[in-house]
């Protein structure tokens, strides 16, 4: 999605960027440590802990999870349903408590709901009505809010362009 910005990529997050695989490695130990998991379970939490900012791949989870098993920091067994479920070996358990600070979830630097969430959070919103009017409206109405969206994006380039001082009064 080309000129997105940050919050709009899926599997991004800590302001934009990927997160780098030791904060993966640690998200998933972090997690595993809590309770057994299997890959797709990790993503899932790891989403919903960082409200969706940090969605990590697939790509991204199973080497981690290769990793730690090579590593001997986690073995995987066959759960319920034939999913494997990942879960601390001795080692792992004792690695874990030795390296809290290091496994400290990840998803915490993101510093939970700010700007970034904030302005993701309306710009879907933004993009479900636009969708629901050309989806549902008429060709008149269609115009009107590429109209509109095409005037809100250049108010939006406005605001960078304006000094400082011009927009630090403008919200009060």
């Amino acid at each position: 999605m080309h000129g997105a910005g940050p919050w709009m990529r899926e599997g991004r997050g800590r302001r934009g960027g990927r997160a780098r695989r030791g904060d993966v490695r640690a998200a998933a130990l972090a997690l595993i440590a809590e309770q057994p998991l299997n890959g797709y379970q990790i993503i899932q939490e790891i989403g919903e802990r960082s409200g969706g900012v940090w969605r990590p791949s697939p790509g991204s989870i199973y080497p981690a999870l290769q990793q730690l098993e090579d590593e001997g920091l986690i073995r995987a067994e066959a759960a319920d349903g034939g999913r494997r479920a990942y879960q601390l070996t001795d080692e792992g358990r004792a690695y874990a408590e030795s390296h809290a600070d290091e496994l400290r979830a990840p998803w915490d630097d993101l510093g939970g709901p700010g700007p970034v969430f904030e302005m993701r959070s309306l710009v879907g919103q933004v993009a479900m009505a636009a969708f629901q009017v050309v989806s549902a409206g008429s060709d008149a109405q269609a115009a009107q809010a590429r109209q509109l969206l095409t005037e809100t994006r250049k108010s939006l380039y406005r605001i960078l362009a304006a000094d400082e001082d011009e927009t630090s009064g403008a919200g009060e």
